[in-house]
């Protein structure tokens, strides 16, 4: 069910998705950076392994 809006039903529903869609590209954006800081760990941590 959704409630009545009245005459700003669009910018409300808009409003609505562009959150939505920034959130996304928040998460997205920080899973990609975590996945290529923990490719560069992994790779410090073994060149400390062989040298160590």
């Amino acid at each position: 069910m959704m409630p009545d809006l009245g005459k700003y039903a669009f910018e409300v529903i808009s409003s609505y998705g562009v959150t939505l869609v920034l959130l996304v590209i928040i998460v997205a954006a920080s899973l990609r950076r975590a996945r290529k800081v923990r490719a560069a760990l992994d790779e410090v941590e073994s060149r400390k392994g062989n040298h160590g």
